[in-house]
């Protein structure tokens, strides 16, 4: 063998080697950046995903750029008095979807809107953005939000459809009318407590059964 047919040889090997270290990092970044993106959104990641249809690489860059434009949104307190304000409005809206469901969830939804807006996010009337900066801040809560939306908007929903959005979109309203930081599985927790607590509360319409 010849010195440069050794010497190509060895240039191959190397060459090779390093192509092998380099996909090895990049399916190593790419797994880790998939771990981080699914500890920060939980569920919305799933869903996001499965709006891409199951395009991981898109569903990754619509996440990021959420999170990039909205997570520097800082939340505003809420004053007490706010706060009994807006629980006694969502008691008063849940004893109203006994005699009207539909104008019930409609109203679920423009409360819980404004509620956004007080605490910083977007404005009302920019609905989808308001989702989005939710999705990043609220990811645990925020499907509670368009379930209320599409039930609201759904000509064909049942009753029992628009009573099950009402109770999905309490876990946001705790969320968003809750002291502290309004991400982590601890908040998360707390929030899927309080909607199984106030479950019971939601009262059927009439004339429905048990």
């Amino acid at each position: 063998m010849s010195t440069l047919t050794a010497v190509l040889i060895l240039v191959a090997a190397v060459a090779a080697l390093l192509a092998a270290a380099f996909v090895l990092r990049a399916r190593k970044g790419t797994g880790s950046g998939t771990r981080s993106l699914k500890r920060r959104f939980g569920p919305e990641y799933d869903r996001t995903l499965e709006r891409h249809g199951g395009d991981s690489e898109s569903a990754h860059h619509d996440l990021r750029e959420r999170a990039e434009r909205y997570g520097g949104i800082r939340t505003l307190p809420l004053e007490p008095s706010v706060r009994e304000h807006y629980a006694a409005q969502w008691t008063m809206l849940q004893e109203r979807f006994v005699d009207a469901p539909r104008q019930a969830v409609a109203d679920a939804d423009e409360l819980l809107s404004r509620i956004a807006a007080t605490r910083g996010f977007p404005e009302p009337d920019r609905p989808d953005e308001q989702l989005a900066a939710l999705s990043v801040h609220h990811p645990h809560h925020v499907e509670g939000l368009r379930t209320v939306r599409r039930a609201m908007h759904s000509k064909s929903a049942s009753t029992e459809e628009l009573r099950e959005a009402l109770v999905h979109a309490r876990a946001l309203f705790e969320g968003l009318t809750a002291t502290g930081s309004p991400t982590g599985t601890g908040a998360a927790a707390r929030t899927r407590a309080a909607s199984g607590r106030n479950r019971g509360h939601l009262l059927k319409p009439k004339g429905s059964g048990a």
